[in-house]
């Protein structure tokens, strides 16, 4: 695939894949439940990761009714998770630095393409001391359409002016990897809170442990490019 489009950018997704934040949004989300005494099982919390807001609000309401204080109980969760992340508790996952350092070695422009919103994507990169390492940043708030369609993806190649085909896209969640493809772009898995199923396995171009693995894989790709 890439033979024919050499790698000129890389898009990331941010929560789960640059950033270990997907359990602790899944632990607010718990939280802000139980403070409005309502129990919401982990596993019914992760079902939402990777999902856009409003389905997300679509999932909460078909399962505890038109009456579940929606608004309440989103804005309680986005406390317990700004708590969560001033107190210390969000890290990048492995591999980021290298991967980061790897591309400006190349010279390799890159972006992020997030279904968070962009204060809180501001607000995590900045925590994380990533923030200034991005050429364009695309969240759910510049787009009308969110993962699993395409717009995100391609709103992050137009940043970048690259055609989506010689872009590579990195994901941690189903949504994610859907979007990518529906933008014609290369994209491999690395899993966070959920597995790779068939699809994924079909849908990707590869399926990895860690960041640490996309290095390895990039790494003589780029060394042919830039050659």
């Amino acid at each position: 695939m890439h033979d024919a489009h050499p790698i000129e950018a890389v898009i990331f997704d941010m929560d789960g894949l640059l950033l270990d934040s997907e359990r602790l949004a899944m632990e607010a989300l718990v939280a802000a439940g139980d403070e409005l005494g309502y129990e919401m099982p982990e596993s019914f919390c992760q079902a939402m990761i990777g999902v856009p807001a409003d389905r997300c609000r679509a999932m909460v309401v078909e399962t505890y009714g038109a009456d579940f204080p929606l608004e309440r109980y989103f804005a309680a969760q986005e406390v317990h998770l700004r708590a969560m992340v001033d107190n210390g508790r969000l890290s990048t996952k492995a591999g980021v630095g290298e991967l980061l350092d790897l591309l400006d070695n190349h010279r390799l422009p890159r972006a992020i393409a997030t279904s968070s919103s962009r204060y809180r994507t501001d607000h995590h990169l900045a925590l994380a001391g990533i923030d200034g390492r991005f050429q364009a940043i695309i969240t759910r708030d510049d787009v009308s359409r969110g993962k699993p369609h395409a717009d995100p993806y391609l709103a992050a190649a137009d940043k970048l002016g690259v055609a989506p085909a010689s872009c590579l896209a990195l994901e941690d969640s189903y949504n994610g990897i859907r979007a990518a493809r529906a933008a014609n772009i290369p994209v491999i898995m690395i899993p966070d809170l959920l597995p790779p199923t068939d699809e994924m396995r079909d849908t990707a171009l590869k399926v990895v442990d860690t960041l640490h693995d996309v290095v390895e894989w990039l790494t003589p790709r780029l060394t042919v490019r830039s050659a």
